[in-house]
C-alpha cells in the first residue's frame, strides 16, 4: 500500500476560481459590492426563485441574523438536535433566548419531529432542523407540527447544498428561514461565507438591515447612489456579518459547480457502500424516498461485532496514512450545554457518537485516494482488501 496519506478534505479550487478572485482583486472593490449582489442572485436562481438570498460571512451569522429577524429574545425557547456543531446553538443564548436540546432519530441522524413535539412548550417560538451531513430532515412533518403550534422553522442546511425534500429544493422545502454555509471543507466555498434564504421580503429585509451595524441603506448602494454616500441612518444596533466581494468572487464559480461537485460525491459514496456492505459497521442513511441527498459527510458506525472500538478504528486509519473526522460529540456532552439538558435523555445521539466515525468525502478526491480508504478501512476490520 502507499505510504502517502489521504486528507480528510482538500478543496477543489480551479483555475476559473482563481481568475475570478484575481479579476475581483484588479477591480478595486473588495468588500461587499457588485460581486456579492451577483452572487445572491445567482444563489436565488440556483434555488429556484421564489425567495431572497442575503450573503453573509458564516452560517453562523445566518443563523443568528434570522433567529433575531424571527424575533426571537429573552425568555423565549428554541428547539435545537443535540448533534450537531455548537453553532446551532450558541446563536440562541446570543439572543438571550434558551436552546431546548432534544435526541435524534438513529435511522436518520436529523432531529427526531417526535422528541420535537414533546419539548414544545409555551415558551418555544422556533425550530431548527439540521440537515444533518446532508440529508434532509423530515420537513413535512416538522412543518406540521410548527404549524399546529403556531412555530417558525429555522433551517441550518450548512451540509445541504444541493439537496431536496420531496421534489422542492432545501431554501424552500418549508422552512421560514434557510441558513447556508460555504465554510472551506462544505460543498461549495467561499473561504468563509454563508447565505440566508426566505421567501419573506420583511425578513429580508431586516437581515439586510442588521447584517451591516443596522444601517438602512446597503454599502454597495450608498458609494453607488447618486445621492451622497454619507446620508444614511443607523436604524438598529445590528452587527457586522457582510460577505466580501473576494468571496463572493469565488462562490460565484463554485456555484456554477455544485451540482457537479453533488454528482461526484454521490458516486463515491456508491463505491463506499459497494466496498463495505459485508463490514461490521452501519452505512450511512440515504436519503428518504423522494428526497435528495448533498453528502456533505460520508459517516460510518461501527457495529458491536467490529473487532476494535471507534477510537482504536481512528488510531488505526492514523497509522494507514487515513485522516478520519467524528461530527459530532453531542452539545448536552459539552460544558457550556450541559446546564440546558440536566436530567435529559439522548440516548440516539450517545450511540451514534459512541460508535461513528466520517471518512474522506471530497470532490478533488482521486480514485488512487478513495482506493486506499477502502482498502484500509478494509484491512483494519476485516484483514482483506478489495
Amino acid at each position: 500500500m502507499s505510504t502517502e496519506s489521504v486528507p480528510f478534505f482538500r478543496p477543489s479550487i480551479g483555475e476559473d476560481e482563481i481568475a475570478a478572485v484575481t479579476e475581483c482583486l484588479r477591480s478595486g472593490w473588495l468588500t461587499t459590492g457588485p460581486k456579492t449582489a451577483a452572487f445572491e442572485k445567482a444563489f436565488t436562481d440556483f434555488l429556484g426563485g421564489d425567495v431572497e438570498a442575503v450573503a453573509v460571512n458564516s452560517a453562523t451569522a445566518a443563523l443568528h441574523l434570522g433567529l433575531e429577524a424571527l424575533g426571537v429574545g429573552p425568555g423565549d425557547e428554541v428547539i435545537v438536535p443535540t448533534l450537531t456543531f455548537t453553532a446551532t446553538a450558541e446563536v440562541v443564548r446570543y439572543l438571550g433566548a434558551q436552546p431546548v436540546l432534544v435526541d435524534i432519530d438513529p435511522a436518520t441522524l436529523c432531529i427526531d419531529p417526535d422528541r420535537v413535539e414533546a419539548a414544545i412548550t409555551p415558551r418555544t417560538k422556533v425550530l431548527i432542523p439540521v440537515h444533518f451531513a446532508g440529508r434532509m430532515s423530515d420537513m413535512t412533518t416538522l412543518r406540521a407540527i410548527a404549524d399546529k403550534h403556531g412555530l417558525q422553522i429555522l433551517d441550518d442546511a450548512a451540509h445541504a447544498l444541493p439537496a431536496h425534500h420531496q421534489g422542492v429544493t432545501v431554501g424552500k422545502a418549508g422552512a421560514d428561514v434557510t441558513a447556508f454555509s460555504f465554510y472551506a471543507n462544505k460543498t461549495i466555498t467561499t473561504g468563509e461565507g454563508g447565505m440566508l434564504v426566505t421567501a419573506d421580503p420583511s425578513t429580508a429585509a431586516r437581515v439586510r438591515t442588521m447584517r451591516l451595524h443596522g444601517i438602512d441603506r446597503d454599502v454597495f448602494n450608498r458609494f453607488t447612489d447618486p445621492r451622497a454616500s454619507w446620508v444614511y441612518d443607523v436604524v438598529a444596533p445590528g452587527f457586522k456579518y457582510n460577505l466580501t466581494d473576494i468571496a463572493s468572487a469565488l462562490g460565484l464559480v463554485q456555484l456554477q459547480r455544485a451540482n457537479d461537485f453533488g454528482r461526484i460525491r454521490a458516486e463515491r459514496v456508491a463505491r463506499y457502500d459497494a466496498a463495505f456492505s459485508d463490514l461490521p459497521l452501519i452505512l450511512p442513511p440515504g436519503p428518504a424516498d423522494g428526497d435528495g441527498h448533498s453528502w456533505h459527510l460520508y459517516i460510518i458506525q461501527l457495529t458491536e461485532d467490529a473487532p476494535l472500538n471507534r477510537d482504536d478504528f481512528i488510531l488505526a486509519l492514523k497509522e494507514e496514512g487515513i485522516s478520519t473526522s467524528v461530527h459530532y460529540r453531542p452539545l448536552h456532552l459539552m460544558t457550556v450545554w450541559k446546564p440546558f439538558c440536566e436530567g435529559a435523555c439522548f440516548e440516539h445521539a450517545d450511540l451514534v457518537f459512541s460508535r461513528c466515525v466520517s471518512l474522506p468525502l471530497f470532490m478533488a478526491m482521486t480514485d488512487a485516494e478513495q482506493n486506499r480508504v477502502i482498502e484500509a478501512v478494509r484491512s483494519v476490520l476485516k484483514g482483506v482488501t478489495n
